[in-house]
């Protein structure tokens, strides 16, 4: 489907004009996007800070950080499987964290960030601020009640966090406790904004020529995709997802441009301090 999707625009696009668009981004656009990058990726690594007061680890803060400012840069990039879950076993464990720790800091970061998520998509799909093309075969109908879903799992998880049914359970031999409530609201907060953060920057290269609900509504639909077909980075989702929902409001080539600056910026800039920072920790291992 992606591959189609592609096809079918990335013909109609004027190369040179996606290049004079790249170059026509002010030094002030590019800071701001880079400012927010840097916030986003910090409640990133704060989603791991709360799995550590959770499962009550007596590692640093400082040493979160570092572990989680790699293992996003490289799930961003190459994918859950690697950043997300195999980086985290390695350097965790390095750390003297057991598996079952690890895997309910992995787990609660991953549940905070579609915390987020679902409140904002379940707001904007009865809002109406989301458009699918149709021949896609949605029924405009069935929106609002997929926005009913996303809101109806939050409450679930908020009900169990608040001590609505068991508090505790097993799985898989590994006692498992819900998060308090106080922290449920923080999961939320944080991942909210981190979406909006998202948003905004891709609102920025797109210079505001397309209203904001509608972007962040684009790039909701662009991440689930992207996680459904397994794809590194989203590489290539993204793009038809946007290229597709868009077409008509912009030019294919000035989307283009926007999103290939957005993945510069919050994709490739903070991988480099991640692959600097995990060789020296891999170094360290080895002396």
């Amino acid at each position: 489907m992606v591959v189609l999707l592609l096809a079918e625009q990335v013909t109609k696009i004027d190369w040179s004009k996606v290049l004079q668009a790249l170059k026509a981004y002010t030094g002030w656009t590019l800071a701001a996007a880079a400012g927010l990058t840097m916030v986003s990726h910090l409640l990133f690594g704060g989603f791991d800070q709360l799995g550590r007061r959770y499962v009550g680890s007596p590692l640093r803060p400082a040493q979160v950080a570092v572990v989680a400012g790699i293992c996003y840069a490289f799930t961003l990039n190459m994918g859950a499987l690697i950043g997300g879950i195999a980086f985290r076993y390695r350097l965790y464990s390095r750390l003297g964290l057991a598996a079952p720790d690890i895997t309910k800091i992995y787990a609660l970061s991953v549940l905070s960030n579609w915390l987020g998520y679902l409140i904002l998509l379940g707001a904007l799909l009865l809002a109406g601020a989301v458009h699918v093309p149709p021949r896609w075969g949605i029924p405009a109908g069935l929106l609002p009640v997929l926005g009913v879903a996303c809101w109806a799992l939050v409450a679930g998880y908020a009900a169990m966090c608040a001590g609505v049914g068991r508090r505790r359970f097993t799985l898989k031999g590994v006692p498992i406790e819900w998060p308090g409530w106080r922290m449920a609201l923080v999961q939320g907060g944080m991942s909210i904004a981190n979406w909006l953060i998202m948003g905004w920057i891709i609102h920025l290269f797109i210079g505001g020529r397309v209203d904001y609900p509608t972007i962040l509504g684009v790039m909701l639909l662009s991440a689930v995709a992207g996680a459904l077909t397994h794809v590194p980075a989203g590489l290539g989702v993204l793009e038809a997802v946007f290229l597709t929902l868009l077409a008509g409001a912009l030019p294919p080539y000035e989307i283009l441009a926007a999103l290939l600056a957005y993945r510069a910026i919050y994709y490739l800039c903070p991988l480099v301090p991640a692959v600097a920072a995990y060789a020296v920790l891999e170094a360290r291992a080895r002396r």
